[in-house]
């Protein structure tokens, strides 16, 4: 993954055309002007299209079990998880609103899979993250589990178990975690629809 983030060809693509695809798959993810829950999913996808384009198909897992809930994605035989948000806040780890779920996910947690993570700021710098499951760790062990973790207040409708704030800001400022810088410039009047696609092929 290295490689990706300090080859300037890919560099300079990334930088160029990310906006413009996020800004893509938001107009196609939104109903009246708000996001849909399914845009996390859509972004993700572009991601693995970037991965696919870079390593080549036969170096990039996609099709993976159920039950491999952290990883998103395999590239050259290592596992990624994929995280996208427009603030450095908490991330995702686990979806579940079972207690006993969540205990014995933060007991037995280790991370094990390098974090793909994308800020998008539109009208602002964000940047595209590689941050290393050793990095993870090394916050993890360090500063221990109850800085690492936001835990769901009790009594409410949780929907699982992220990764703190402070942690993020820790691994995104970490030696080893690798950065590119993105400028999130909207293109003007994008004319796309997300029925366009459907459209030229019942055209076709």
């Amino acid at each position: 993954m290295q490689t990706l983030f300090t080859d300037e060809r890919i560099i300079l693509k990334i930088q160029e055309k990310l906006p413009y695809l996020f800004q893509l798959v938001e107009s196609e993810n939104s109903r009246d002007s708000k996001l849909g829950m399914e845009i996390g999913s859509a972004r993700e996808r572009v991601i693995i299209a970037l991965m696919l384009y870079y390593f080549g198909k036969e170096n990039v897992q996609t099709d993976l079990a159920i039950t491999q809930k952290e990883i998103d994605v395999i590239v050259l035989n290592k596992p990624y998880s994929i995280k996208t948000a427009q603030t450095l806040n908490n991330i995702k780890l686990i979806w579940t609103t079972d207690a006993l779920k969540i205990q014995e996910f933060i007991e037995s947690y280790k991370p094990n899979a390098g974090i793909l993570f994308v800020h998008i700021c539109w009208g602002k710098e964000g940047g595209f993250y590689y941050i290393p499951s050793a990095t993870q760790q090394e916050v993890l062990i360090t500063k221990g589990k109850e800085f690492y973790f936001k835990l769901p207040k009790s009594g409410t409708n949780s929907r699982g178990v992220e990764i703190s704030k402070l942690a993020l800001l820790e691994c995104v400022a970490h030696k080893d975690t690798l950065r590119i810088p993105i400028f999130w410039e909207r293109t003007n009047n994008l004319k796309h629809s997300p029925y366009d696609k459907y459209l030229e092929l019942w055209q076709s």
